[in-house]
């Protein structure tokens, strides 16, 4: 495995823990978290097919174009 993108995957794993601690101290409901974490999941899932298809994929943080 190559990350390719280490920001990406720094704040993908910090909203995980996050995540995961909200929902340890019922601070958040399990239907809440469980959705945050499955979007979570799927975002970052869907970036590593993408990347690995050859599709561009655009950072999270990133430059602004040129005008």
């Amino acid at each position: 495995m190559n990350i390719a993108n280490p920001s990406k995957a720094l704040l993908a794993l910090a909203a995980m823990i996050c995540i995961t601690i909200l929902l340890a101290v019922e601070r958040i409901p399990s239907e809440a978290g469980t959705g945050l974490l499955g979007s979570l999941l799927g975002y970052v899932i869907g970036n590593g097919v993408g990347a690995k298809q050859g599709v561009p994929i655009d950072p999270i943080i990133g430059r602004k174009p040129k005008a």
